[in-house]
């Protein structure tokens, strides 16, 4: 008997090896993919802007970098005494608006780089919800929970998503003809929408995902919205808010990335760097012995043969060895 609805994604012909890059932005799953990438020894620009959950605000800050437009200062504000901007997530900060526009800028400046270095580009969207902004007239990424009244909620169409999109991807392609770009739909339900809202929002953002993977021959779509709803469709997978996945589902929704997108040198160092990891992180019962000297040795070795940079691993080891030798008199 069959307890799980399990389906086989798509191989793809196209992979990440171990000196790609990847810009990963967007919603909550972004920084979750970003994290363990990061984790992975894989370069590249994870959440340079904090959570957005609009297509059209990763648009926007796109285009800001590529097209080297100007931060509109009209979107500047100032909530118990940090400033804002209605383009980034409330994590974006700063005491004042020029250090915020610097900070900005900076976050800007390094994201057009990464563009122009990456492989792989991955967009995560949240909902289709948007709130547009009555002055100046504008959508806004986040409303910095600002006075109701001066928004209007909207619903973004499958066209406009796609038409938008139009105008960034010629600017990706303008600074980096190589780059690919994957879609994901967040797997979390933006339960603050309802449930009836949240539904309509992202059948229209799984709707533009496909025509758009239609109409562009390097778009690609990763279905982690369909491997939290369809395959792992229990609240064992969820977090206690019954919302987010639990980490036992990123780690599985991950794995079906890794074996999707990953190549077999990359899987391999994978496998080899998730052993080290572990041993990374083990804590013996007595650190200064003999024992665990060798087992720090022996460490040092295997982190010596990494194809990556592990500088700030070896440094680590070194001084624990180092540390431990002295205790022991040696």
């Amino acid at each position: 008997m069959h307890f799980r609805t399990e389906f086989s994604i798509p191989p793809s012909s196209w992979k990440l090896g171990l000196q790609s890059r990847v810009v990963s932005m967007g919603s909550c799953f972004a920084e979750v993919l970003g994290k363990r990438l990061q984790a992975h020894k894989i370069g590249g620009m994870y959440q340079p802007f904090g959570t957005l959950f609009s297509p059209l605000a990763l648009y926007r800050i796109l285009q800001y970098a590529l097209a080297k437009e100007p931060v509109d200062d009209r979107l500047f504000l100032e909530r118990d005494g940090r400033w804002l901007h209605y383009d980034t997530h409330s994590s974006i900060a700063a005491a004042s608006q020029e250090e915020l526009r610097l900070r900005m800028q900076r976050e800007l400046d390094q994201l057009a780089e990464e563009l122009r270095r990456a492989d792989l580009l991955v967009l995560t969207l949240g909902s289709a919800w948007v709130y547009r902004l009555l002055e100046p007239p504008t959508y806004v990424a986040n409303c910095h929970k600002q006075p109701a009244r001066i928004f209007n909620r909207d619903l973004l169409s499958v066209k406009t998503i796609c038409k938008e999109f139009g105008t960034v991807y010629a600017l990706l392609k303008a600074v980096n003809p190589g780059l690919r770009v994957l879609l994901t739909v967040s797997p979390v339900r933006h339960a603050k929408d309802g449930m009836m809202d949240n539904s309509v929002s992202k059948s229209i953002l799984r709707a533009a995902c496909h025509y758009l993977v239609s109409d562009y021959a390097d778009v690609m779509y990763f279905p982690a919205y369909e491997l939290l709803l369809d395959d792992l469709r229990d609240y064992r997978f969820y977090a206690s808010d019954l919302v987010h996945p639990s980490e036992m589902a990123e780690t599985y929704i991950f794995e079906k990335f890794q074996q999707t997108y990953f190549d077999a040198s990359l899987q391999q160092f994978t496998k080899d760097w998730e052993k080290i990891t572990k041993a990374l992180n083990h804590r013996p019962f007595q650190e200064n012995s003999v024992v665990h000297l060798q087992f720090l040795t022996k460490l040092l070795t295997d982190l010596e043969r990494m194809p990556v940079d592990v500088s700030s691993e070896r440094a680590e080891v070194s001084e624990r060895i180092q540390r431990i030798t002295q205790a022991l008199g040696h």
